[in-house]
This record gives structure tokens, C-alpha cells and sequence, in this order.
């Protein structure tokens, strides 16, 4: 058996295990940020009472989504419809960073694919070290 076998290091492997894990959190943040965003666009469009609890949590965590994208666009005033005491708003600087948030999903989902991938080809990679005879699936 020869001494150049393509054997991967493991400590490389759990490298890569510790970068997908990390972003997986990232995604599963930025999902949830989405959720938040669509809500809170969904209540300041409808003219939601910000005196409901959760309308008012629903604000809350929609500010914090919000943070760097406060200003960029003016809201648009809707007016008051029938007996509403709240007016409703439509806040183009929400569905701007809806945007932002999804391109950055995508390219987070975009990274785990390529690091799957090559953790796939790094498996492979070691069972020909093991057994340089098989070929991993392949014909």
C-alpha cells in the first residue's frame, strides 16, 4: 500500500463540520428574521392596534430585523379606513431588507450545498485511502 494515498485529515473534516454547523444557525437566523419581516410588513400595512401584545412583540422584534435598514426609504401613509385608529403604513424599507435578507439566505444555503458537497468527496476521498479497490458508488 502506498504512502500518497489522498487521506483527509480530520481535523480538517471537523473544520468543515464546525463551518457548516455555523452556518446553519446563519440560515436558520435569517429564515427567521424573513418570518418576522413578512409579519410585521403584513401588521403596518393592515394598520395593527401596536397596543395588542402581540402586535407589539411583533414590532418589537420587527425593529431589531430593522436595525440597518431604518431611513433608507420613507414610509408611505396610508390613512385611516373606516373606524381604524392606527393608519396603515407601507414601509418600502421593510420589504427592501426582505430582500436583502433573502439574497443573504440564498447565499448561505448556496455555501451549505458546496460544503455538503465536499464533505461527500472527502468520505469518498477516505474510503479509496482505506480500500484503494473500491469506488465509492461509482462504476
Amino acid at each position: 500500500m502506498s504512502t500518497d494515498l489522498p487521506h483527509v485529515h480530520p481535523r480538517r473534516r471537523v473544520a468543515l463540520l464546525g463551518v457548516r454547523a455555523l452556518a446553519w444557525i446563519v440560515y436558520a437566523y435569517v429564515v427567521v428574521t424573513e418570518a418576522v419581516l413578512a409579519l410585521g410588513f403584513t401588521l403596518l400595512l393592515f394598520g395593527a392596534n401596536p397596543d395588542a401584545s402581540f402586535v407589539a412583540w411583533s414590532y418589537r422584534s420587527l425593529d431589531r430585523a430593522m436595525e440597518p435598514f431604518r431611513g433608507i426609504f420613507t414610509p408611505i401613509d396610508l390613512g385611516l379606513s373606516g373606524s381604524q385608529e392606527v393608519g396603515a403604513v407601507l414601509d418600502t424599507s421593510v420589504l427592501f431588507a426582505m430582500l436583502v435578507y433573502a439574497v443573504a439566505a440564498w447565499l448561505v444555503s448556496s455555501l451549505l450545498d458546496w460544503i455538503g458537497g465536499f464533505l461527500e468527496r472527502l468520505a469518498e476521498a477516505d474510503e479509496r485511502a482505506v480500500d484503494p479497490g473500491t469506488t465509492a458508488g461509482r462504476p
